[in-house]
């Protein structure tokens, strides 16, 4: 690169805005070297697919360099693109529950090994690992077994593995060109209401817009808005082993939301 300008860390890594010699403007994240950035650029690579994605440029043992994405403000009609968009990525299916890649969130090893269940890859790859991790109660912990007993049971009708972005929180939506970019993803075979009750946790910009769209192109299952609390149990655990009890709330209503389907 001719030139950089740090943007700070996240998560232990570095992150910077490139100019490369050719003149493109990039954005690089370094670090120790990992299996995670050979990761993200497998998943950005796959999403890409079907929509839009940064460009990765190179991804490295310590580095991974990807296309800059101008932002631009949210808008409702970006909001539309986006929904038909995300529709049309879940129905582009996986060939199973998990990838063919090592998994990560943020920089959390996650499973990925295939499986044809999602009920039990759900609880055996995403929730149980991460409620051990997260130093919760034996009270806590011995509910969340209660709710993991209960998936099965109350995850609605068996649906085929979707592809999906696995962290679709608003932070990894960039606003570009009247369209959505996506960013950071822990891609894999899962559930398309997993993406959408990601998008609920945190908020995103019109969203009620986003999931009109969506539903255009892939209706959902009924029951789909009941069964949010069972797919933010993951995502809460994460931020619970990252950021400590100031989430326990969250994730233990949760729990409760699942027990009481």
């Amino acid at each position: 690169m001719r030139s950089t300008e740090d943007l700070g860390r996240s998560h232990g890594w570095r992150l910077q805005r490139g100019v490369l010699d050719d003149g493109r403007v990039v954005f690089a994240k370094t670090g120790a070297a990992s299996q995670v950035f050979a990761s993200e650029a497998a998943g950005l690579r796959w999403l890409g697919e079907v929509v839009a994605v940064p460009e990765v440029i190179e991804a490295g043992p310590d580095r991974l360099v990807l296309s800059w994405v101008e932002e631009e403000r949210p808008s409702a009609a970006a909001a539309e693109w986006f929904g038909r968009d995300l529709a049309r990525m879940h129905l582009a299916g996986a060939d199973a529950f998990g990838a063919p890649w090592p998994g990560f969130i943020a920089e959390l090893p996650m499973d990925n090994t295939p499986a044809d269940d999602w009920p039990a890859f759900y609880a055996e790859r995403r929730v149980l690992p991460f409620a051990r991790m997260a130093r919760l109660s034996s009270g806590d912990l011995a509910l969340i077994d209660r709710a993991v007993e209960r998936f099965a049971e109350v995850c609605g009708e068996p649906e085929p593995p979707a592809r999906i972005h696995g962290d679709l929180w608003s932070g990894n939506l960039l606003w570009s060109g009247g369209r959505v970019v996506l960013v950071d993803p822990a891609a894999h075979g899962g559930h398309r209401e997993t993406d959408l009750a990601m998008l609920a946790l945190f908020g995103a910009p019109y969203l009620d817009r986003i999931l009109g769209a969506y539903q255009e192109v892939a209706p959902l299952a009924g029951g789909w808005r009941e069964r949010v609390p069972l797919h933010q149990l993951h995502p809460l655990l994460v931020h619970v082993v990252l950021f400590g009890g100031s989430y326990r709330a969250g994730l233990m209503d949760a729990v409760a939301g699942v027990l009481a389907l």
